[in-house]
């Protein structure tokens, strides 16, 4: 199983198959509106901007798993996300990332063992996926999106050119 087996919702309520994304290096992040780690908006923006025509995609799939701290519909997260930080990376419908109810993607994410799996811990933690769909990476909330570590992780995975 990889990260092309699984199908999802957009914010917009869409039906798409992750198969899309084959072939480019995908961050996943779980993401809330109303959390201290709330402005790495801005940073996975600027990370998606310098590494998009690399072959790179963010994909966000915002959670209310950790302090309630993203409260609102999937319409209300867009326009926040459009507004305040000008997102254009691709956002997903609320889910679940932990527990009885996660979402299956959320599910295998966290399966993997050692450093590439374990339990999201809070929001805005992050999942590195190479271009065949394998995780290659977890990386917890406080890693920012413009950090070197980070940035040198994407740089190892992006498509040959």
């Amino acid at each position: 199983m990889n990260l092309h087996d699984f199908r999802v919702t957009t914010i917009d309520g869409k039906q798409v198959l992750l198969s899309a994304y084959e072939g480019k290096a995908v961050l996943i992040v779980n993401t809330a509106s109303e959390c201290g780690y709330t402005p790495q908006y801005e940073g996975l923006e600027e990370l998606y901007q310098a590494y998009r025509k690399r072959g790179f995609e963010i994909l966000a799939f915002p959670s209310n798993d950790f302090g309630a701290q993203e409260p609102g519909t999937d319409a209300q997260i867009r326009k926040f996300c459009e507004t305040r930080y000008r997102t254009t990376f691709p956002l997903f419908a609320k889910v679940a990332v932990k527990g009885p109810d996660a979402a299956p993607l959320y599910a295998w994410l966290t399966g993997h063992p050692g450093k590439k799996g374990g339990a999201v811990t809070w929001n805005f933690d992050k999942f590195l996926v190479d271009p065949s769909g394998q995780v290659v990476a977890h990386l917890d909330a406080s890693v920012e999106p413009t950090s070197a570590k980070l940035r040198k992780q994407v740089e190892a995975v992006l498509p040959a050119r």
